[in-house]
């Protein structure tokens, strides 16, 4: 666990030591180091390089970031429709704020990396024993302007340490391409220097792998050549220069590369004990919350799961999550009436043609025969609910338990969850590995289909994806694997992301977003709405029930279903949401703009 940190600030910048214990490392005193005495031996450099870890937005928040604004709340597949944060944005209700933490803070990360980058140029010893935290700087950097890519598209690329005066500060917007390049380089150059995992040490154990830098330049891959095969230029900015070669072919070439050789030689494994009994075929369900044996009822600790191939690591004394993690993913991680559906039956198939699909009349019905990810995810540890069980209570019919901690709040109450975040992990992985092969030939064969995301789909218990499956039921293959995408990232930061890049955000977020069926004359349900809204739920999910309450019950819409078009709890009508094209990008903030005025707005702000 060598990224828990204990900060310094040092000639400006931020170091820190790494520890696991109270015993940390005996450096010179801290009011007397400066850069030029201080990037003299390999453990300065690791130590300058361990706090780049802490800078992944993850459960504890650092300088203001915080998860919450990244878990897909708001989205299309999401049944919080609040009136803040992600809530407004997947409405397409966004001003230019005066100020962006998201902007400033990649910044002062940047300038943090390239510092250390700078001093491993005139590094007095060998360059080989500071070739892994050169590379993990590289690998950070790329991270960081990963970020402000997907936020803001072309953003000012700086490589260099600038003084107060620098031109840099007066720099230009380079084109979003620009930015691709220089990450593309900078992922390149840390594989050829980041060991393997295999020869982290155990001491080491939570530093960045050659793995994960494949791994995370697979994402980037991904993520570029399906923007410009959907999206294209649509959103670059006034005077943005246009990629120079078309590289969408030869992006999925080498993702699919990439995440091959993470899947046969990482050495990591999909976390599946659904052959214990105990687990219910809920692993998919504690894997995101495995904090100490008690949290699972295997018994189960951190040393088991070896599909985190990335992860903020966390501790109850050490670092624990300090966010009240639990009670937030279960009153705003809410699935809606879209999400709920989007969980196949277990012949592999959607519920709209699924023999197997039992319907809405009794509300454990649409839980038979379902995927063990919609039983994990919306049940938690729970038992599917019976007659009676499900009322009107800021929830509307559905509540999320992924992320939430095993009998929360007994075992962990709030702010003390401390199970690891996964940036990275192998199931990830597979998605990019088909959905890169798919893209790329127009075709994926059953192999490779057995290689990658049955295995997800094997966990889940549903029957595998085949070329007979999608061709006998009149399905599209490359909606089936965006399909499992949707589902087995559900709430890790992608669903927003991934709307944009395949060019339909607009049209998916602008729709009813509906909860539970309710049903009508001619199709009952036990599911009852409520007289009253119950108040003792988080405060800003109640705001989009009392909008809908009138006359003693909740506003309604029909909904296409098996059984025809059935009544459906309306959270947040189609005719509220207005997200567009230029909402793929968030405005550069004012302030920058008002500092640099070299800077150019993003379209239509």
């Amino acid at each position: 666990m060598k990224n828990f940190i204990v900060p310094a600030v040092i000639g400006g910048m931020i170091l820190g030591a790494a520890a696991c214990t109270k015993n940390f490392l005996d450096l010179k005193p801290l009011d007397r180091l400066n850069e030029a005495s201080y990037f003299t031996t390999p453990d300065q450099f690791k130590f300058a390089t361990n706090d780049f870890y802490e800078k992944m937005i993850s459960w504890e928040p650092i300088d203001g970031s915080s998860i919450y604004d990244f878990m897909d709340f708001g989205s299309d597949i999401s049944g919080y429709v609040g009136q803040d944060g992600q809530g407004k944005y997947g409405r397409g209700a966004i001003n230019v704020p005066l100020d962006d933490k998201y902007w400033n803070n990649p910044y002062a990360y940047i300038r943090s990396i390239n510092i250390v980058l700078k001093k491993a140029e005139s590094y007095p010893g060998k360059k080989d024993e500071i070739k892994q935290y050169v590379a993990a700087a590289k690998f950070f950097r790329a991270w960081q302007y990963f970020f402000l890519l997907k936020r803001f598209g072309g953003v000012p690329v700086i490589t260099t340490v600038p003084d107060v005066g620098g031109a840099e500060l007066m720099a230009p917007r380079n084109s979003r391409y620009e930015v691709v390049d220089q990450i593309l380089a900078d992922l390149t150059d840390a594989i050829a220097g980041l060991p393997t995992e295999q020869a982290i040490p155990a001491s080491e154990k939570g530093h960045v792998s050659k793995w994960a830098a494949e791994a995370f330049k697979a994402r980037v891959l991904l993520y570029e050549a399906t923007w410009r095969k959907y999206t294209g230029t649509s959103t670059d900015f006034e005077g943005s220069a246009g990629p120079a070669t078309d590289q969408v072919n030869s992006f999925l070439t080498e993702a699919v590369s990439l995440a091959k050789d993470v899947m046969l030689n990482g050495g990591y494994k999909l976390w599946n004990y659904n052959a214990n009994n105990s687990m219910a075929n809920r692993s998919n369900y504690y894997l995101f919350n495995i904090d100490g044996t008690g949290g699972n009822p295997a018994g189960l600790d951190k040393t088991t799961n070896t599909e985190f191939i990335l992860k903020s690591m966390y501790d109850l004394n050490l670092r624990p999550g300090s966010i009240n993690l639990s009670h937030t993913v279960q009153t705003r991680m809410l699935p809606n009436r879209k999400m709920m559906d989007m969980y196949l039956c277990t012949d592999g198939l959607p519920v709209s043609k699924s023999a197997r699909f039992m319907g809405y009349h009794n509300v454990a019905d649409e839980y038979a025969n379902r995927d063990y990810r919609m039983l994990s995810y919306a049940l938690g540890s729970g038992s599917v609910p019976g007659e009676g069980d499900i009322k009107l209570d800021g929830r509307l019919g559905y509540t999320n338990y992924k992320f939430s901690a095993y009998r929360y709040p007994t075992y962990r109450a709030m702010n003390q969850e401390s199970q690891d975040y996964p940036q990275i992990r192998l199931a990830e992985v597979y998605l990019i590995y088909a959905e890169a092969l798919m893209e790329k030939n127009g075709a994926i064969s059953d192999a490779e289909l057995n290689s990658s995301i049955n295995l997800l789909r094997a966990r889940a218990g549903i029957a595998p994806l085949t070329n007979a499956l999608v061709n006998d039921n009149g399905l599209n293959m490359l909606d089936e694997i965006r399909r499992e995408r949707t589902v087995e990232l559900y709430g890790e930061c992608f669903r927003y992301d991934d709307l944009k890049r395949w060019g339909i955000a607009e049209r998916q977020l602008n729709q009813d977003v509906c909860g539970m069926i309710v049903g009508g004359a001619s199709y009952e349900t036990d599911f009852k709405v409520s007289s009253k809204v119950n108040p003792g739920v988080d405060s800003t999910t109640s705001l989009y029930i009392q909008k809908n309450y009138e006359n003693g019950g909740v506003a309604e819409t029909s909904v296409p279903t098996k059984f025809g078009d059935l009544k459906a709890i309306l959270l947040d009508a189609g005719s509220n949401r207005n997200f567009k094209r230029m909402h793929y990008l968030y405005p550069i903030p004012l302030r920058q703009i008002q500092l640099n005025p070299n800077l150019v707005q993003n379209n239509e702000y």
